[in-house]
């Protein structure tokens, strides 16, 4: 898996990125990868992917986010919302091991921050779709929680540095993602 982090670069996420051959087209990165950015997230009602949102007018957006965008070329959905929800829960993992005072909490392919009625802090946005070539998956973090429609915190609010952040993040992804892929390579089969 080939990584990413446009670290120069702000690119606003406007749902447009998700689509087959983005990181080859915009990186030249071909093959399966994950590519990371940093920018605000608005993603109009009429182009979101998630049907429900989409449904029940859910606005999606925030002024300042980290966003993960992985491209995996197999036609396997149930397997991509799989490793979107193996991301979401690397990116708690990485909050965990370098925040003293975060409390999150998980609830399907989306992390909640704790404040004083609960977990009730939206951090993140996820989503994971096909294409008639690939499978994507799309997980925006909220870097402040400033114009989200939603009570929000953001990985500033607990002390991250950014850039840290993404790279950790971004490395141990592609860890697991070679370690299911070795995984998979070792074992014979039983009858």
């Amino acid at each position: 898996m080939q990584v990413r982090y446009l670290r120069e670069e702000r690119i606003t996420y406007d749902g447009s990125q998700l689509r087959s051959l983005w990181a080859f087209t915009n990186c030249d990165i071909q093959g399966e990868s994950i590519i990371a950015f940093r920018g605000p997230c608005d993603v109009p009602t009429e182009s979101l992917v998630d049907e429900a949102d989409r449904k029940r007018g859910a606005e999606i957006r925030s002024e300042d986010m980290v966003h993960f965008i992985a491209e995996f070329f197999h036609p396997d959905l149930e397997r991509a919302v799989i490793l979107q929800r193996l991301l979401v829960c690397v990116i708690r993992e990485v909050i965990e091991e370098r925040s003293t005072t975060a409390f999150l909490s998980r609830s399907g392919d989306d992390l909640f921050a704790m404040s004083e009625e609960g977990f009730n802090k939206k951090m993140t946005v996820s989503i994971a779709t096909a294409s008639p070539v690939s499978c994507l998956i799309h997980v925006g973090i909220n870097v402040t929680a400033r114009e989200a429609p939603v009570p929000a915190m953001g990985i500033l609010d607990l002390g991250l540095d950014v850039d840290e952040f993404v790279e950790r993040v971004l490395e141990i992804f592609a860890a697991d993602v070679e370690g299911i892929r070795l995984a998979r390579c070792k074992v014979r089969g039983v009858l």
